[in-house]
């Protein structure tokens, strides 16, 4: 039987004000809370239900029966009132929680990546529709009483940086886009349902509601540590309101151990579409007859998102949805409110006592053991009029149903209790909290940050709504931000109320409207161009015997006189991704040339060569050239456009991985602007640069509105998300955690060589956090946080792999092989590298998965990127590996080192083998990423006249003559008593390394042998 007690008591009706007054006084006296509910011995029992008073089974005891059968007025009783027949009563102590098997057959369209835990109903599959019309994005619920007012103390002077807001300053004063990339005003992905008119700013794209307004509308959004979602009529709630969930860590679902015995589960995830409690509107559930229910968006920021549910054309629910937020909250206008549960409740209870002036407050206890809280702020309009209380009154249909009496105007409040089937832990705290709380909530948040001397902070000032009161905010912190805390904000945490987020670990309560988080930023200002290590820094010094040996190896690879493609044509690619790849590659030659050995003349001849190439992408003349995407607000390869294959240059097209791709062209206009000042200071390569710079890395949507404020950035979880504009089931991800820092680094440098002092602040401090973010999340070593954030049955893997906002698995868009999965951690290996891996986990991560011989076996250009990981901790070992591997014959494209493209969201893919797919579904579980096919390896030859390309010898190949004569040439002077290195015998070397399989072709394409040996000489002091 569902019990539930009605409080309300019978009272006539009276205009007069003053007397309401005088009720709602007697009312604030009340100090009790009465039990509500004909409770089973079975439930009673149950550690999990939390009293509202330490006397409340005494007081269930002596009002055992019902009001009709005592003759009392049933109107104004306190006792027990059933609300549903008796032979649920019998019923309810045998009835079992509504938690469904896992299917093991749903939402997977390849094996490669994990399947999404669920229950098991058909997943829906929307039919897609039109954007909706531009309107206004005001708010058509007059019920917001107290609203925050935006903080005006934004410094917005050009200089930006100490003593300002970080925030505040534009990427370059120049805010128009570069006259070689047109506009296109449309794009393939339609704006479905976002009310915000297109000419009122960028859209961001890789933010955690994207689900909202992509594909079906109907897959989840995480907000952590809660989950929402559209059901659309569809699951065990059949709603159509707005779901919310929770799932504890007890709750998660383990994949199969890893099959190559480090015991550690393939991936980890939590069931999707539980719907634990539904907040809706009874015009809302006519859906099903009516067919005119829609879900739009307003007010759509990076930390936050409006959600509106409308019914006819009329807006029946509203919900500010923001990261962190510690009660999901629903505003309603004049309508009927609905409450829904996927889960079902055993029983629901109203408290009699007052929590707050204009609070009722409901208890939501559930068939899994979890308790929710309901507020409710508001009431009957037409009823307070009349002098009567407004209020939420609520009349419980079935276990899964309740609905409002009345019409309401007001706002609903949910949250969920610590506890349930883990315990009672915390739940006390957290409903004094909740109280304290409810009638306030969060619409948004503002960024600000500032720099002083070596110390970084940001601020996340929490923008609120509700009661008139100086309620604060209750939040929820994530790992990382408890770590770094400003001790001011760490004195607001409420320790005790923990709940558990999908990927990120234990959440903890934080009371207050601003959180500050500070980071040591001294060592990212230390970075430069050469290879860097904590303890030394930047180290310059090579011996003048490496120095000869890495010189001959360059002059090779720069100039091209040994290769089957010079720089011209490696460059020359028809992906952004692979491009900027290539460009890098010689970039980071250059650096290693003119800073490490010194050699200026060589470094002006392939300077030269690499402005050419870069002249390609910035005149616009790639094969597929970019546009600027009015519609989202973006830059954007054409790719899709042209080919109408949403996965071409890995779903550039539709914003998947800017970070990554434009990372690695920014990282190149850093290593030009540094090596040429005069380059940067024409107007047309600085705009390119800084266009890219802001299409990723945007500090203010308000200040520059072409783009969304950090596309990809994410600075409530601190890291990335890759993922696009694709609907997921899983929400959103990102792959390359080293891309990832990969591109905060290359907008270092970028600020370093141009002078700019408010994005060099801004991304060394980005890079600190990053750092935290990725050590909690991504990479676990016995001395990282992740060993203990993540679950134990996991984190022997070392790596995450794929890290979704609900899952994270073990495995990549393009293979399950061990070095795809670590190494696409790893790569590329630049000065930053050693501030991300630390020696710890490198070791760890090596002695389990690649000692003892298990590194010769990888294929490809894998083969390089694990032994530059090694140089990390035995650089001398490493320079033996590629100082045996000779000189390089192959490029981009060449011995492998290039695979097809992955599906969209993934990051690199060097090197492999692995057979082309033949699937046209995205090896992901998302619900709607489209398919992909395999790019074709540019084989065209560049056209830009009076730039030599290098000597092409025959077949592209190296003689062996030629080689033999150039490992004479190095011993013969190495035999003159030249530097103060003893290299190992070449010709031994070499046949070892063959032995080994090592070779040429063990070279990504996005690395050179040049910069592997710099790499070895400077952190081995060779």
């Amino acid at each position: 039987m569902i019990g539930f007690i009605n409080t309300e008591r019978r009272r006539q009706s009276t205009p007069t004000a003053w007397l309401l007054l005088l009720w709602l006084t007697t009312l604030l006296q009340i100090q009790q809370a009465a039990c509500l509910a004909i409770i089973p011995e079975s439930i009673l029992a149950r550690r999990h239900y939390y009293p509202f008073a330490p006397d409340w089974r005494a007081s269930l005891n002596q009002k055992e029966t019902t009001p009709e059968a005592s003759g009392a007025d049933a109107d104004a009783s306190t006792n027990v009132r059933a609300a549903t027949t008796s032979d649920d009563a019998d019923n309810l102590s045998t009835r079992s929680p509504i938690i469904s098997e896992i299917n093991p057959k749903m939402a997977v369209t390849t094996p490669m990546v994990a399947p999404s835990p669920s229950y098991p109903f058909p997943p829906y599959k929307g039919t897609g529709s039109k954007p909706s019309p531009a309107s206004s994005s005001s708010s058509p619920f007059p019920y917001k009483g107290y609203s925050q007012q935006p903080r005006k103390n934004k410094d917005s002077s050009p200089s930006g940086g100490a003593g300002g807001d970080l925030f505040s300053t534009p990427i370059c004063s120049d805010l128009s886009l570069p006259q070689s990339i047109p506009s296109q005003p449309d794009h393939p992905a339609p704006r479905k349902g976002i009310k915000q008119p297109q000419e009122g700013g960028a859209i961001p794209t890789n933010k955690f509601h994207a689900n909202f307004f992509l594909g079906s509308q109907s897959s989840s959004v995480w907000t952590h540590p809660y989950s929402l979602q559209w059901p659309k009529g569809q699951g065990q709630s059949g709603a159509w309101g707005l779901a919310v969930s929770h799932v504890d860590a007890s709750q998660r679902v383990f994949g199969d151990q890893d099959p190559d015995g480090s015991g550690a589960a393939r991936w980890f995830g939590s069931p999707v579409g539980r719907a634990d409690v539904v907040l809706s509107e009874e015009q809302l559930e006519m859906g099903n007859g009516t067919g005119n229910i829609e879900l739009t968006t307003q007010d759509v920021k990076e930390h936050s998102v409006r959600v509106q549910l409308s019914s006819g054309g009329e807006v029946r629910l509203e919900a500010p949805v923001v990261q962190g937020m510690g009660m999901v909250t629903a505003l309603y206008k004049q309508g009927t409110p609905v409450i829904k549960s996927g889960v079902g409740w055993s029983m629901v209870t109203k408290a009699m006592g007052v929590v707050k002036t204009g609070v009722v407050k409901y208890r939501l206890v559930m068939h899994d053991g979890a308790t929710w809280l309901l507020y409710a702020i508001g009431g009957d309009v037409s009823a307070i009029k009349r002098g009567e209380l407004g209020g939420l009154d609520l009349e419980v249909k079935d276990n899964n149903t309740a609905v409002a009496k009345r019409s309401f105007t007001g706002v609903l409040q949910l949250a969920k209790l610590p506890g349930g089937g883990n315990g009672t832990e915390g739940a006390a705290d957290a409903e004094k909290l909740f109280d304290a709380a409810c009638g306030t909530y969060a619409t948004g948040v503002e960024l600000s940050g500032s720099v002083d001397g070596q110390k970084g902070r940001y601020t996340f000032h929490f923008q609120k709504e509700g009661l008139p009161s100086n309620s604060s905010l209750v939040m929820f912190a994530l790992p990382h931000h408890q770590a770094s805390f400003s001790s001011e904000t760490a004195s607001k945490v409420a320790s005790s109320v923990k709940l558990d987020t999908t990927t990120k670990g234990v959440a903890v309560a934080v009371v207050g409207d601003e959180w500050t988080m500070e980071e040591d930023i001294s060592k990212p200002m230390s970075i430069g161009f050469v290879p860097w290590t904590p303890e030394a820094g930047s180290v310059k010094a090579i011996s003048d015997s490496a120095k000869e040996y890495i010189k001959n190896v360059a002059q090779q690879e720069l100039l091209g006189t040994w290769q089957g493609q010079g720089m011209l044509n490696q460059t020359d690619q028809p992906s952004m991704y692979y491009g900027g790849k290539a460009l890098a590659k010689f970039a980071a030659i250059l650096v290693a040339v003119n800073d490490m050995l010194g050699d200026t003349d060589l470094a002006k001849k392939g300077l030269e060569q690499l402005k050419v190439a870069f002249a390609r992408y910035a005149e616009n003349q790639q094969q597929y050239p970019l546009v600027y995407d009015q519609s989202w607000g973006g830059i954007v390869s054409s790719a899709s456009y042209t080919t109408g294959d949403s996965g071409s240059d890995f779903g550039n097209t539709y914003y998947n991985d800017h970070h990554f791709h434009y990372g690695y062209f920014i990282y190149t206009g850093a290593v030009l602007a540094h090596l040429d000042p005069s380059w940067a200071s024409s107007s047309s390569n600085a705009q390119y640069v800084n266009s890219l710079v802001r299409d990723v890395a945007n500090p203010s949507a308000s200040l520059d509105p072409h783009f969304p404020a950090f596309r990809t950035f994410d600075w409530y979880h601190g890291h990335s998300w890759a993922h696009g504009l694709y609907e997921s089931s899983d929400g959103k991800d990102q792959e390359s955690s080293s891309e990832d820092s990969m591109h905060v680094y290359a907008l270092l440098m970028w600020a370093q060589a141009t002078n700019n002092q408010a994005l060099y602040q801004r991304s060394a401090l980005q890079l600190s956090l990053l750092r935290r973010s990725l050590n909690s999340y991504y990479l676990y070593s016995s001395s990282n946080p992740g060993s203990q954030i993540q679950p134990k049955e996991f984190t022997p893997n070392k790596v995450a792999g794929i890290l979704f906002e609900n899952k994270v698995d073990h495995v990549t868009f393009f293979g399950n092989k061990k070095e795809y999965i670590q190494g696409i951690h790893m790569l590329p290996l630049l000065p930053h590298t050693m501030f991300i891996r630390n020696k710890d986990f490198v070791k760890e991560e090596w002695e389990a998965f690649f000692a003892g011989g298990a590194a010769d076996a990888a294929e490809g250009g894998w083969k390089g990127v694990l032994y530059g990981n090694y140089a990390t901790i035995d650089p001398k070992g490493a320079w033996e590996v590629f100082a045996g591997a000779g000189v390089p014959s192959g490029g981009v494209g060449g011995g492998g080192s290039q695979p097809t493209d992955p599906a969209p969201g993934n990051g690199t893919a060097p090197g492999t083998t692995e057979p082309t797919p033949t699937s046209t579904s995205a090896p992901t579980s998302t619900v709607s990423t489209p398919g992909w096919t395999a790019t074709p390896t540019s084989t065209s030859v560049p056209t830009t006249p009076g730039v030599p390309d290098g000597t092409v010898p025959v077949n592209g190949t190296v003689s062996a003559m030629s080689s033999k004569m150039a490992r004479r040439t190095i011993r013969r002077a190495l035999e003159k008593g030249k530097g103060k290195m003893v290299l190992p015998n070449l010709a031994q070397k070499a046949a070892k390394a063959k032995r080994d399989g090592f070779s040429p072709e063990n070279l990504d394409g996005g690395a050179s042998l040049t910069w592997y040996l710099t790499w070895c000489a400077a952190l081995g002091g060779l």
